[in-house]
């Protein structure tokens, strides 16, 4: 590996930590504004809305410049982002609409992070050749999922009664905050400055691509496009699918896990969070696993993501806290050992097919679109009151169903397609999908 990939994996790691750690602070300056329930389905929602709005023109946005120096400006703008949020108190908004603000200036990290993220991968697709993709994508999923356990933790312990009381009593901080959540919000921002300073490190790859189109109607052309001809290869809309699956569920799991720990086990939102924690770690000893699955055998791991989807059944039976935590861990660790591997398929068919950041930007919005959609039944069921339990069961159950679909789907492709079959190495002989591409 080179040094350059390290140094894209610590900014990876470091901006990703602050965007988990925001999230848990966020929901707590609404509990602080007396938002309402819902509220932070929304906020989630309006993360992902920015994906799919700017789907178009950021593949085209971090392949105009070096990727290093894209990832800087989104990480500047996610800072932007954490400081709008200390505005609820001043610009004349009365207390009712002061969620809302919150809402808005989540939202505008949204944005750094959907600009943010086709730099992100494509930059790896630039540095590493393809039979080193799965390796470098399990390196990095693993970090991030490390950063996620790290982030959520951080953000549950910076809004934790005995942190805060610190934060709030420092001869810094006191001066600009007032609560505990101001206070998270605070230090998270500097998270995000590490990430840019690591970000401004990166060397140039020296990789070019043909001049950018910079009309909006022409974009939205070009990206319809580039959405089709992922949908119709055969290996890229298996591999877009079960990723598009795997985000939207764990945007959606992510909500479902704080509001099972205050339900059912009548936990504190920095308590909860740990338990997001947990769930992550096991992500990330799936993700280390999956690193050594070829890119030749990835559409192997199908069937552990529908095993997924029944091992999430068994939440609503899990009361003591070794039940709870062997029970995440073998979710995240399930998760993490099926979309590695599909991951990578999926960046090196969309490098082969598209460029580096139209791919990636075309992998987000349709996993943006399935997180928008998720996330809005569950806002709607919380609508509704239904029990926690019932919602966890009515999840488990789309999970395991859509990935016996995406199972069939893929045999069906291999069967009319015998050189399929060749190409991903599942008959035993013939070029593997890497050594072929």
């Amino acid at each position: 590996m080179k040094r350059g990939f390290y140094l894209v994996m610590a900014a990876q790691a470091f901006s990703s930590l602050a965007d988990n750690a925001l999230f848990i602070a966020a929901i707590a300056l609404i509990i602080e504004l007396q938002g309402p329930e819902w509220m932070a389905p929304f906020m989630k929602w309006s993360f992902a809305l920015a994906y799919v709005l700017l789907a178009a023109f950021v593949g085209a946005f971090a392949d105009s410049f070096p990727k290093g120096r894209v990832m800087f400006l989104t990480n500047a703008l996610k800072v932007g982002g954490c400081l709008l949020m200390f505005c609820y108190a001043s610009v004349g908004l009365t207390h009712a609409y002061q969620p809302y603000l919150v809402c808005a200036a989540y939202a505008v990290v949204g944005v750094g992070a959907a600009a943010y993220s086709p730099a992100k991968y494509g930059i790896v697709t630039e540095m590493l050749p393809p039979e080193l993709l799965v390796k470098g994508n399990s390196w990095i999923e693993g970090l991030t999922v490390l950063s996620i356990i790290i982030g959520t933790m951080l953000g549950g312990l910076l809004i934790s009664p005995r942190v805060s009381n610190v934060l709030l009593h420092h001869f810094f901080f006191s001066k600009v905050v007032h609560t505990p959540a101001e206070g998270a919000i605070l230090a998270i921002a500097a998270v995000y400055l590490v990430a840019a300073l690591c970000n401004l490190l990166i060397p140039q790859t020296h990789v070019r691509y043909p001049r950018q189109q910079k009309n909006p109607v022409k974009l939205m052309r070009s990206f319809r496009g580039y959405v089709r001809v992922l949908w119709k290869d055969k290996l890229g809309q298996i591999s877009l699918a079960v990723t598009t699956l795997f985000w939207g569920a764990g945007a959606t799991l992510q909500l479902i896990v704080i509001e099972w720990g205050k339900r059912h086990l009548g936990y504190r939102l920095d308590q909860a969070s740990i338990l997001m924690g947990v769930a992550a770690a096991g992500t990330i000893v799936g993700a280390i696993l999956a690193g050594r699955i070829p890119l030749s055998r990835t559409l192997r791991v199908l069937p552990v993501g529908a095993l997924m989807g029944l091992v999430v059944l068994f939440m609503p039976l899990a009361y003591s806290p070794w039940s709870v935590y062997v029970l995440l861990l073998l979710v995240g660790a399930l998760a993490g050992f099926f979309v590695v591997p599909m991951n990578a398929l999926l960046q090196h068919r969309g490098h082969v097919l598209l460029s580096a950041g139209h791919s990636i930007a075309v992998q987000n919005f349709n996993e943006q679109i399935n997180i928008l959609v998720m996330v809005a039944v569950y806002t709607l069921l919380l609508w509704l009151r239904l029990p926690i339990n019932v919602i966890i069961v009515l999840f488990g159950l789309i999970v395991f169903v859509l990935m016996l679909i995406f199972m069939a789907w893929s045999w069906r492709n291999m069967k009319a397609c015998p050189e399929l079959q060749r190409e991903i190495g599942m008959t035993g002989h013939g070029q593997a999908l890497d050594e072929k591409d």
